[in-house]
């Protein structure tokens, strides 16, 4: 069954659904399929009310609330919801570098509030949405990202109810919020330098509506524990601004100011010892975590099986020279639009 067919006629809920993925997943939803309702759960009023005005949609019911308290979480799934899409967080990696206990309630207790409220209803299925910092982790946001990972697991192993729990994650998702090409862009329209902190620093690039797909995919697909990661190009930082600045033409320096704290020179997605299970395909890999885990016998068994020599990284795969980052960046709809509007 497509997951166009799985949509018709279910009530979808979408914490943290008036962000950049709460956007894109809406409308494309909308687009394909007919759902009965989908709930957007966040707790900003004021972008609730421009994305009602925007969408002005019957379909979409708007409810304030905040994943970090447990009784809004559970009342708004006593809303006989299907599906859950966990895309609340706080994803700024100097936000949760200098706030980590913010960090810990909205990444870590907000993401067991949404698993605990969709096991106790019984709900189809709960997608949470990770990112490339989760693994082998050095920041804050990395580190809480992981730990609502490993709370996802427990819930796909443990779970006496029907509920199945699966995850993406994926790199950089292009022009959502935090990405750098708005910050990019935001200096350049100012007349300031382009600053990049280690020109040979990679980065995954994935533009969101190819986010948006594995996401889909994975509700439809993704079995109790499975976690679906999308294979990505990666580009540097030096260019990625390059590309910035060919596409605006600005007149303005590219300047570097060095690796900040939480930082890493290159991003993994999957870990060595999470391709010894993961299934691999063209576009993307199943970690699959389906195995029965006796605790018991965790302390005293183990397996002996070959473990691969590298991890899946944004050094080692497919790198974008600079017209290939040019290329991609022309394909999103939010380059595109500010191209309208030329740097004098």
């Amino acid at each position: 069954m497509s997951y166009q067919q799985s949509l018709n006629n279910k009530t979808i809920l979408v914490t943290g659904g008036t962000g950049s993925f709460g956007h894109q997943v809406v409308e494309k939803i909308l687009e394909v399929a007919n759902p009965n309702e989908i709930i957007i759960f966040s707790r900003d009023e004021k972008k609730q009310f421009d994305m009602r005005n925007e969408f002005q949609n019957d379909k979409l019911t708007f409810i304030v609330g905040d994943v970090r308290d447990k009784d809004s979480v559970t009342k708004v799934m006593k809303n006989d919801v299907d599906y859950v899409f966990h895309a609340a967080a706080l994803k700024q990696v100097p936000s949760c570098e200098f706030f980590p206990l913010e960090a810990i309630k909205t990444n870590i207790l907000g993401a067991s509030n949404v698993l605990d409220a969709a096991e106790e209803q019984n709900v189809e299925k709960v997608v949470i949405l990770s990112t490339d910092k989760a693994v082998y982790p050095i920041n804050a946001m990395g580190m809480t990202k992981a730990l609502m990972e490993k709370l996802m697991l427990a819930k796909a192993r443990s779970s006496r109810s029907e509920t199945i729990f699966c995850g993406v994650r994926y790199g950089n998702v292009m022009y959502s919020r935090g990405s750098v090409f708005p910050f990019f862009l935001e200096q350049m329209q100012r007349g300031l330098p382009i600053t990049v902190t280690e020109p040979n620093m990679t980065r995954f690039l994935l533009p969101l509506p190819v986010a948006i797909d594995l996401v889909l995919f994975a509700m439809t697909n993704g079995e109790n524990g499975d976690i679906h990661v999308r294979k990505s190009p990666a580009a540097t930082v030096q260019h990625m601004a390059e590309a910035m600045r060919d596409l605006f033409k600005p007149d303005t320096e590219i300047k570097s100011i060095g690796i900040r704290e939480g930082e890493k020179m290159h991003e993994t997605l999957v870990t060595r010892e999470e391709l010894m299970k993961a299934v691999e395909y063209d576009d993307y890999y199943r970690i699959r975590n389906l195995e029965k885990i006796d605790y018991d016998k965790y302390f005293s068994e183990g397996k002996s099986v070959p473990v691969p020599t590298e991890d899946y990284n944004s050094f080692n795969t497919r790198r974008l020279s600079l017209d290939e980052t040019k290329e991609l960046l022309l394909s999103l709809r939010e380059i595109q639009e500010a191209l309208k509007h030329p740097i004098v």
